[in-house]
């Protein structure tokens, strides 16, 4: 791996911390973004580390050139990498696929602390294959308008999941889908406390859909998508006679909340045959058995294909799981779901 920092200190302190590890293998470190680009392509690294704020080339230009020349797993380990950051949901958007803010201490005790989100980073970017996946230098927007008038309640959903690779891909697919369809979004994103509230914002400043962070008790609207908050399990219930959305702190599912499990399970039991749910890349198991819930109910399923997932994880245990009626490259999919929310019946 390659250790990208402007602090001498911490290029050696990273370095050190990745290497008594003996999972992880420094060949090189660099000061800035214009070094990196060219150790990149001298050393070839399979990771690289790389903080946000550095003199002649920055972290996110540095990210962008990467990924366009010569795509690899990028973990941003910075200051700029704490709660709702800007910085960060563009690294995310430009194709980092982990977040390490640093410790807001000072010295070598405050960087320890730091070691096991590190390496819990490290092994989630060693899983990722970034070699096919599209560039997206800036993510597009819709060219669909936005009604003003306040949208009727939802009878019909899409439900996402999404992990390691997510804020990418989800860039990507929620600004291109379609408005006017009686349809609400609900997303499910793998994203600690703090960056989902950013999130949210910049999905709403680049698509037609109203895009919000979830709060309990929200009426179910459509043309809108609501985004889980870090820390709580996202769930649809029927409830005063309406739609409301509900938050809970109950334990992890797959070890993280939100869990897209619990979100699918209650999409399913409140929407059936109205609903479409759909799987992005991420690491491990979570929306497969949620998935088959909405496909047993009568809704639809759909997974990332291989080809365009950062990791197969998620959507290949959907697809395992019996849950997928479709499997779709991303840049396909927002086509085919404004199609099948044309075909459903409504709630």
């Amino acid at each position: 791996m390659l250790v990208v920092d402007d602090s001498p200190f911490f290029r050696r302190l990273v370095s050190e911390l990745v290497a008594s590890s003996g999972e992880f293998r420094v060949v090189g470190t660099a000061a800035n973004g214009q070094e990196a680009l060219a150790l990149v392509h001298s050393l070839t690294p399979d990771l690289v580390t790389m903080d946000l704020q550095m003199p002649e080339l920055g972290g996110l230009d540095a990210i962008g050139y990467i990924m366009s020349e010569s795509p690899r797993p990028i973990v941003v380990v910075s200051a700029h990498a704490g709660q709702g950051t800007p910085a960060a949901i563009r690294a995310l958007e430009l194709g980092a696929v982990e977040l390490v803010p640093k410790d807001d201490g000072q010295g070598r005790l405050s960087a320890i602390r730091m070691a096991p989100r590190l390496l819990g980073a490290l092994r989630a970017a060693a899983a990722a294959d970034v070699r096919r996946v599209p560039v997206l230098a800036r993510p597009r927007q819709s060219g669909a308008q936005a009604f003003a008038a306040r949208p009727g309640e939802a009878r019909r959903v899409v439900a996402i999941a999404a992990s390691t690779g997510g804020p990418r891909a989800l860039a990507e697919l929620v600004p291109q889908l379609p408005v006017g369809l009686e349809a609400a979004v609900v997303i499910v994103q793998h994203m600690p406390a703090g960056f989902t509230r950013s999130f949210a914002e910049r999905l709403n400043g680049l698509s037609a859909l109203t895009v919000v962070e979830a709060s309990d008790g929200m009426d179910l609207r459509a043309d809108t998508a609501y985004v889980a908050p870090g820390d709580y399990h996202l769930q649809v219930r029927a409830r005063d006679g309406g739609l409301r959305l509900a938050l809970d702190q109950e334990p992890t599912v797959w070890g993280v909340r939100p869990a897209a499990d619990p979100t699918f399970h209650s999409v399913a039991a409140t929407f059936g045959a109205a609903a479409v749910g759909v799987v992005l890349t991420g690491l491990g198991r979570d929306g497969a058995t949620g998935l088959r819930a909405i496909h047993d109910a009568g809704g639809v399923g759909v997974a990332q294909d291989r080809g365009t997932a950062t990791i197969y994880g998620m959507p290949g245990a959907a697809v395992e799981g019996g849950g997928t009626d479709l499997v779709l490259p991303l840049g396909a999919m927002a086509e085919r779901i404004g199609a099948l929310l044309r075909e459903l019946p409504r709630r």
